[in-house]
Parts: C-alpha cells; sequence; structure tokens
C-alpha cells in the first residue's frame, strides 16, 4: 500500500490531527473535521482542497474490518 505525503509541515499536522480525530470520535463529519482543520492550521486553499480529495477518496474507498 502506498503513502501518500503531503507537503509542508502544517499540512501535514492537519492530516495527523483528522486522522487522530476520526478515531476518537467515529461519528464526527470529515467534511467538518477537514474545515476545522483548515482554520485550525491556517491551511492555504491548495491544502483545503488536498484535505477534501484526501480524505473524499478514503470515503469512496471500501473499508475492511
Amino acid at each position: 500500500m502506498t503513502t501518500v505525503m503531503p507537503e509542508g509541515e502544517a499540512l501535514r499536522k492537519a492530516v495527523k490531527w483528522i486522522s487522530e480525530e476520526i478515531t476518537e470520535h467515529p461519528g464526527k463529519a470529515t467534511q467538518k473535521l477537514v474545515t476545522e482543520a483548515v482554520a485550525r492550521f491556517d491551511l492555504s486553499p491548495k491544502d483545503a482542497d488536498f484535505l477534501i480529495s484526501f480524505y473524499k477518496k478514503g470515503a469512496d474507498s471500501p473499508r475492511t474490518s
């Protein structure tokens, strides 16, 4: 499996934070977490687009137990 490593420290921190939040609060909407991360980590519009795309692709992928 390939891991996508985003460029930029703030973006990496945002991905890590969102992943932790998803683990701790599985019922929380991913889109809401992405929006919060964009503000929390002061991400650029390009970084915001990356997060939206990254988590949309993850939502489209089937999960295995």
